[in-house]
């Protein structure tokens, strides 16, 4: 138990100071745990703060509108994260009175709760002897033991489970997990660790052999896929207010539920003309005059695994289009109000 009396001991005297350390409610750490996927501490301290004064509970969170958490959510991406998360609160309520389940095998139960996430609430909570895996705490094994299988596989995913259960202090497991985890995002860094700092120093296979860099060992990346993006910024005036078309995206692709314009796909980079060609044919534009007012440069938008190149062609239509599927207007004053996805929001700040 060397390397875990070491760690411990480190953890102690180098752990930050986190709100969500400060707290054994399981609405509190499930609330941070969701919101710190693929978000940096930083960043999701600030969302923290924000949700908690929004929905101090896990029951006003499930009386909330969806759209309302989506739109405090706005800027975080991975939006399903929000999604998931709103219906686990009113599961939470509605199958158990408001209580979440005490152990790693309950919660898992629950939408949108994996293994991570409940090993991470049932150590911290209830004090269950599991180990937690995330990317912080499969770097710092990887390194540790050198391990060869890739960490994205389920047998490296297992291999390293293993170890951190064969180190994990059954006395104090929550203490423990956070302290790996700490010690990956301080130290054991992706880029340029600290190793002549870390405390596990003497153990560590990786440094023996100068191949830290060479861990964690994972499988290579697949290209992401290209979706070229064509969207219809098409207003009117009414009474002397400007409204937009709106979109409420509702199918299984991005940003379920959250509100983009309306949008013309292409294989390929499209002449103008042609979006406009296929906008009238859509019947959008049919029986309207307009005018192109400005066609945007391209906004690129990274996602996991796709990459977005988008352009924003503004049209000023003479008349009320006729609205379809779920296209609605919009004042242009109240679309701030709406859950937008980040990449619409980056260009809705520049309409004047």
């Amino acid at each position: 138990m060397t390397i875990t009396k070491f760690l411990l001991q480190w953890y102690s005297q180098n752990k930050r100071s986190l709100p969500w350390r400060e707290t054994r409610d399981p609405y509190k750490i499930w609330l941070s745990e969701v919101i710190l996927q693929q978000t940096r501490v930083a960043q999701g301290t600030d969302y923290y703060h924000r949700f908690l004064v929004a929905f101090p509970d896990v029951r006003s969170l499930a009386e909330a509108d969806e759209q309302d958490v989506l739109k405090l959510w706005q800027g975080l991406g991975y939006y399903s994260r929000a999604r998931n998360m709103h219906h686990t609160a009113q599961e939470v309520v509605e199958k158990h009175n408001g209580i979440f389940p005490d152990s790693s095998a309950g919660l898992k139960k629950l939408k949108g709760i994996g293994d991570y996430t409940a090993a991470a609430i049932a150590s911290i909570c209830f004090n269950e002897p599991t180990a937690v895996l995330d990317g912080n705490v499969a770097r710092v094994i990887s390194r540790l033991y050198a391990i060869i299988e890739p960490v994205d596989t389920n047998t490296g995913r297992k291999i390293i489970t293993d170890l951190a259960n064969s180190l994990l202090d059954t006395n104090h497991p929550g203490t423990f997990n956070q302290a790996v985890m700490e010690l990956g995002a301080l130290v054991c860094t992706p880029k340029s660790p600290s190793c002549d700092t870390c405390p596990l120093l003497f153990a560590c296979e990786a440094m023996k052999t100068n191949r830290i860099e060479s861990f964690p060992v994972k499988t290579p990346k697949k290209t992401p896929t290209l979706r070229h993006l064509n969207y219809l910024v098409i207003s009117f005036m009414k009474n002397n207010k400007e409204f937009i078309l709106m979109r409420k995206r509702t199918g299984n692709d991005i940003w379920k539920n959250m509100y983009d314009f309306p949008c013309i796909e292409t294989e390929s980079a499209s002449d103008t003309a042609d979006v406009l060609e296929s906008c009238v044919k859509s019947g959008l534009l049919d029986g309207f005059p307009f005018i192109v007012k400005h066609v945007s440069d391209e906004y690129i938008h990274q996602l996991s695994h796709r990459r977005l190149l988008a352009r924003f062609i503004r049209i000023e239509v003479q008349g009320m289009p006729m609205l379809y599927d779920d296209i609605t207007f919009v004042k242009k004053a109240q679309i701030a109000e709406l859950p937008l996805p980040r990449l619409i929001d980056r260009y809705f700040a520049t309409l004047i």
